[in-house]
């Protein structure tokens, strides 16, 4: 038990099926009176963004919408929509989206209250003020980033993952609508999915670990496990898709007050050097990093395989471990997902440089077991 730990809830969360076409007294409550609404192509194609933009607030005008988000959110994206919400005027920026898209958005508003380039703001907690207001309307189940204070832009002319933290990041108000995740196809379901078990596990085992972050990472452990299944075989299985919606969210919140590790240190680097979802690489080096860590604190990955339904009566540490691992390879094979880099287009000849930009990373700084550039390369050669 810490001597001393702080938790910190920014986001006020609403969750309810069909949520979105009722959010106009919500978005009211912020006294704003002119939105962008940041959207990506796939929100709009599948008709997600009309009921939104319908049913803001007969009080606050939708000024426009920016749609020009790519798949992993880039500086230029951020410049671009900060440009145009500048020229509308925009008080308020509803983000309806994926983690890309969030992000995006939350980059945004620094450009629109500070101005500026925005890898002058690049680092941690490099704001010192309170940002234009925002509303984020997730429409995966993966990154929490509706609640948290990070947010990851891809600087594509250096062609690696920013970080960008701060309290003043975390949107005002997260609406859950489970509605809204049910067109994902099924592998980006898993995907993202996968990102939260991740976010999940790393923070359970993280040095800064706290009995709240424990409890919400252990409980969204435990829905994703009983539930991934169900909504990629149903993607319309409603049930499924709200407790995959809030164990993203949980996670969310936990993460975002006890950090990551080795696993999102790794997604992040070979992220940044190749177009692979940041969901399927959090989940390619997801196993080799438990192996990893599990050496160090054993009891920890107990506790984990407990939330994943592994039965740990009159039996070793070791053999609930292996199991506790087996069942996360077991979930990313029933959903179709793949398991080695040579799958998703990575070289072995990257993994030299993939090792150099994992060491600084700074979600390695939080991983429970110490980390020099010789077992980066191990745990990419394991992966690969």
């Amino acid at each position: 038990m810490q001597d001393f730990f702080e938790f910190r809830l920014g986001a006020r969360v609403l969750y309810k099926i069909g949520l979105a076409q009722e959010i106009g007294y919500e978005v009211e409550r912020l006294r704003q009176k002119r939105a962008l609404i940041v959207a990506d192509r796939g929100v709009i194609e599948a008709g997600l963004l009309a009921p939104v933009q319908e049913n803001l607030s007969t009080s606050i005008e939708c000024v426009g919408v920016f749609a020009d988000v790519p798949a992993n959110s880039s500086v230029q994206a951020v410049e671009a929509g900060a440009a145009l919400a500048q020229e509308c005027n925009a008080d308020l920026v509803v983000a309806i989206g994926g983690g890309s898209c969030l992000d995006t958005a939350k980059c945004m508003r620094i450009l629109i209250t500070c101005g500026g380039r925005l890898l002058d703001y690049q680092g941690y907690n490099v704001l010192d003020q309170p940002l234009v207001p925002m509303v984020a309307i997730p429409t995966t189940a993966g990154t929490g980033s509706e609640v948290t204070p990070f947010a990851v832009i891809h600087d594509e002319q250096e062609r690696i993952k920013l970080t960008f933290v701060s309290p003043f990041l975390v949107p005002e108000l997260a609406v859950l609508d489970p509605q809204l995740t049910c067109t994902l196809p099924p592998q980006l379901t898993a995907a993202t999915a996968m990102d939260a078990l991740t976010h999940a596990i790393e923070t359970f085992v993280s040095t800064d670990n706290n009995p709240i972050s424990d409890s919400l990472a252990l409980h969204a452990i435990e829905s994703i496990s009983n539930h991934l299944r169900d909504a990629m075989n149903n993607g319309t299985n409603i049930i499924a898709r709200g407790q995959l919606l809030i164990a993203a969210c949980m996670a969310g919140m936990a993460f975002s007050n006890s950090f990551l590790g080795v696993v999102h240190a790794l997604a992040h680097a070979t992220g940044g050097r190749f177009p692979i979802h940041h969901g399927i690489a959090n989940a390619i080096f997801l196993l080799p990093g438990m192996q990893f860590n599990s050496v160090l604190v054993p009891d920890r990955y107990v506790r984990i395989g407990h939330a994943l339904g592994v039965n740990a009566g009159g039996r070793s540490q070791v053999e609930v471990i292996v199991d506790c691992i087996n069942a996360v390879r077991t979930l990313m094979i029933d959903c179709g997902l793949p398991t080695r880099l040579r799958d998703v287009g990575v070289p072995e000849t990257a993994l030299e440089e993939l090792a150099d930009i994992a060491l600084t990373d700074a979600a390695i700084f939080n991983n429970p077991r110490p980390l020099a550039r010789e077992d980066l390369l191990l745990l990419l050669q394991a992966a690969w």
